[in-house]
């Protein structure tokens, strides 16, 4: 097992910019690097603000190698190694293992809605491939399936190096229960902006919130403020970001993420892979009115 102390804290998930039909992987690296020089305390590769599911395993592959190379050490990198495919979960996973990947999240198994049983083998031959660090991503509203508690329990018995989930639905006691049962050193990322606060006071250990490509610094601040005790600065971040937080979701994430770095001028391009779509007009004049209210413009 490796160390968990510093599996904690806002872990982004980057967005993968395109040139043409092509990852730009320069601008990848200068992300990632802009994230850490802007308070972040870790990056995601592959998540679901990355499109992965419009990327090849190769394309996966360098992206971590590309995160590794850029954060140099200043910061973990989790790579979120899962697919609908067995055989593809597999071989990213084995990549990002070797690349020297400080975590790994699988994601459940998308579109197939397997039962909870076939779960518990799928996490279970995933875990015989990698001693590293290895958390499930639940994400139901994007991959039609849950995970219930006595799921994670037989999963974490067939694999020790189990250590928590990223937890993106809006379930609060979901939380509560996994702690209860696990204990605290279980690690509960936060992946639906708004329950951020909430899910931190209760005892998750970080968040992974898209809304970080966007604010990292206010976003590792709330993080920051409820891990020192001081609620009310927690509570005034929340609000702060409250209306960011609606704006990633005002169309399919990341659409409104990308247009709005590349207003921020921390994109060249903004640029999706079918079946994937820029913002429209309407959505853009409603995206600039909460970059100026956020001050980011």
């Amino acid at each position: 097992m490796h160390e968990l102390s510093s599996l904690k804290g806002s872990i982004t998930p980057i967005i993968t910019p395109f040139k043409g039909d092509a990852v730009d992987y320069d601008t990848y690296a200068k992300l990632v690097d802009w994230q850490i020089v802007n308070g972040g305390h870790g990056v995601l590769v592959n998540g679901t603000t990355a499109e992965p599911s419009s990327l090849t395993v190769s394309e996966r592959n360098r992206l971590v190698d590309v995160a590794i190379e850029a954060a140099a050490g200043r910061v973990p990198v989790i790579a979120a190694t899962g697919s609908q495919s067995l055989a593809e979960t597999l071989e990213l996973t084995t990549h990002a293992d070797k690349a020297g990947v400080n975590g790994l999240l699988v994601v459940t198994p998308y579109y197939i809605k397997p039962p909870q049983r076939g779960l518990i083998e799928y996490y279970a031959e995933v875990g015989r491939r990698t001693e590293r660090p290895l958390m499930i991503y639940h994400i139901p509203g994007r991959a039609a399936v849950n995970v219930d508690l006595d799921t994670v329990k037989a999963i974490k018995e067939r694999v020790p190096n189990l250590v928590g989930m990223k937890h993106a639905v809006n379930d609060m006691g979901f939380v509560t229960h996994m702690l209860a049962a696990f204990g605290p050193e279980w690690r509960v990322f936060v992946g639906l902006e708004e329950l951020s606060f909430p899910m931190l006071t209760v005892g998750a250990c970080g968040l992974m919130n898209a809304v970080g490509n966007l604010a990292p610094r206010k976003v590792s601040a709330l993080y920051e403020a409820v891990a020192r005790g001081d609620l009310e600065a927690g509570r005034a971040l929340h609000f702060d970001l409250f209306d960011l937080n609606l704006a990633v979701f005002f169309d399919t994430n990341p659409i409104p993420i990308k247009y709005m770095m590349k207003r921020m001028g921390l994109l060249p391009n903004n640029e999706h892979r079918l079946p994937m779509m820029p913002a429209t007009r309407d959505l853009e004049k409603r995206l600039d009115g909460v970059l100026e209210r956020a001050g980011l413009i």
